[in-house]
């Protein structure tokens, strides 16, 4: 008899161990399931029996998209040279009924202006319809691609500010894709603003509905997604990352949460060649450099801007948003030596930015971590240049430039961290590695003096948000990490007097 009562009490403590780690007493009714779990390493193999079991890893897509992708993915495969222009791939998009080869994908917000990536597959008359949700003020944008196949933006202007809108995308007077933004608001603006940020999704988590449904939920004003997004280790097989993109652009989650969030995007080592590689790694060339550097800026939706690199700055309502390129320019033959990190060119453009920067807040985005906690600062500013690092910390106090926040990724789990300087004045960095709930490093640090909070990244699928409150009289700002469940996991107010040097 005893044994039995043993037995069961054991069999409680297992399967309750089991709950908890998998997180199943938090399961609410309307959660998807997943049908296939696929693993990070598996990801980054990419094999096409991974890449399909991605691809229907949560929701089975209609078979004319599905055949869509699984022919396409054949013909990079084994073609070196295609591009989405090429003409078996528009000739498949045709045959099975695919309008869009991607997109429709937002970006480049402002008050009265958004930008909308599209990639049409066919030579036909596509028009874009705005429309304000009380239904007055509608605004088409009609074009007729030259090339089926290649992206466009297009950029909708005359809107008004702090406002919500729908659009439509007709090809041919045939409604094909729909979606809603929120303009940003005039500069002196004082409602809340939000911006949510993340970093490896890893294709894993492009396909997560729950996620993604608890993001649009929350209704951010923008996203900034920090790298390890939707290529995985194609190092220079450039016809393989465009594979990838392809397996982005069918998933239907990444589709809701592109068409409806303005997004800004940098990358990491793996969308950029491979774990760990940056600048030009051994046999690799200038030309794959430039030649990733133009796939990535033709396959997101950025802000333009004048440099060959990929880093850019653009504000919305009262954030700067600074998205650094910590990947293509280290110098990988002065490693540990001063603008090793980022380059001598984009360490001054980004001191020139704060300095000029009249928006209240500035984000930063570096692709691994700014501080040294974890892993003893691997593969980011800490083993690559210490020394650029406190002479940006001591412009930041020296301008006495307010409202500075950092986030990083790469380090897969979710952290903050207060880093503090000699005058006693002390910078946050929010790192949320969890877009893709992938196992990383130890949650928290061996010391944990500056640490605000940790969380290991197996099965935890997270994103971070600050909320922006600009009010005179009690400026601040608030971070939150939040689950696939919508569960408030971390809630941090920072009083604006904290960020000021």
């Amino acid at each position: 008899m005893m044994k039995r009562i043993a037995l069961t009490i054991l069999f409680f403590y297992l399967k309750l161990n089991i709950a908890t780690a998998y997180n199943i007493f938090d399961i609410q009714d309307d959660t998807i399931q997943a049908r296939h779990k696929v693993t990070l390493p598996q990801a980054h193999v990419g094999s096409l029996e991974i890449d399909t079991k991605l691809l229907d890893s949560y929701i089975r897509l209609p078979d004319n998209q599905r055949q869509f992708y699984l022919e396409a993915r054949n013909i990079f495969e084994n073609n070196t040279e295609a591009d989405f222009t090429h003409d078996e791939i528009v000739k498949i998009a045709k045959k099975r009924n695919i309008p869009l080869m991607g997109g429709p994908m937002l970006g480049d917000l402002s008050s009265n202006s958004v930008s909308i990536w599209v990639r049409p597959a066919a030579k036909k008359k596509y028009s874009i319809r705005v429309t304000k949700t009380d239904g007055s003020d509608k605004i088409t944008y009609d074009f007729t691609p030259s090339l089926a196949g290649q992206e466009k933006r297009i950029i909708i202007e005359n809107l008004q500010p702090d406002t919500d809108y729908t659009y439509d995308v007709f090809v041919k007077k045939k409604k094909i894709a729909n979606g809603y933004f929120k303009t940003a608001p005039n500069a002196g603006d004082k409602s809340p603003f939000k911006v949510a940020f993340g970093s490896c999704f890893h294709k894993i988590g492009l396909h997560n509905p729950n996620l993604i449904h608890q993001i649009l939920k929350s209704r951010p004003n923008a996203m900034m997604l920090l790298g390890d997004i939707a290529v995985d280790d194609r190092r220079n097989m450039f016809n393989m990352h465009l594979a990838d993109y392809l397996l982005r652009d069918v998933s239907k989650p990444w589709r809701d949460l592109a068409s409806a969030v303005p997004l800004y995007t940098s990358w990491d080592d793996h969308d950029y060649f491979d774990n760990d590689l940056g600048g030009i790694p051994e046999g690799f060339t200038e030309e794959d450099r430039l030649t990733v550097r133009e796939i990535w800026n033709k396959n997101w939706n950025n802000p333009q801007n004048d440099h060959e690199s990929i880093y850019f700055n653009n504000q919305i309502g009262p954030v700067e948003i600074i998205m650094l390129d910590t990947r293509s320019l280290r110098e990988n033959d002065r490693r540990g030596e001063y603008g090793a990190y980022l380059g001598l060119e984009q360490f001054n453009w980004l001191k020139e930015t704060l300095k000029k920067s009249k928006a209240p807040f500035k984000v930063i985005s570096s692709g691994t971590m700014w501080s040294d906690y974890i892993s003893n600062g691997k593969d980011s500013w800490g083993t690559w240049d210490k020394e650029a690092r406190k002479e940006l910390f001591d412009f930041i106090e020296k301008e006495k430039i307010a409202g500075v926040l950092l986030i990083s990724g790469d380090r897969h789990g979710a952290r903050g961290f207060t880093i503090p300087q000699a005058s006693g004045f002390a910078l946050y960095e929010f790192q949320v590695a969890t877009l893709g709930g992938v196992n990383g490093p130890v949650a928290f640090a061996e010391d944990t003096t500056h640490q605000l909070f940790g969380y290991l990244g197996m099965d935890l699928h997270a994103f971070g948000e600050f909320v922006f409150y600009t009010d005179e009289d009690d400026p601040k700002v608030e971070f939150r990490l939040i689950d696939q469940y919508g569960k408030v996991m971390e809630e941090i107010l920072i009083p604006y007097e904290k960020l000021k040097p």
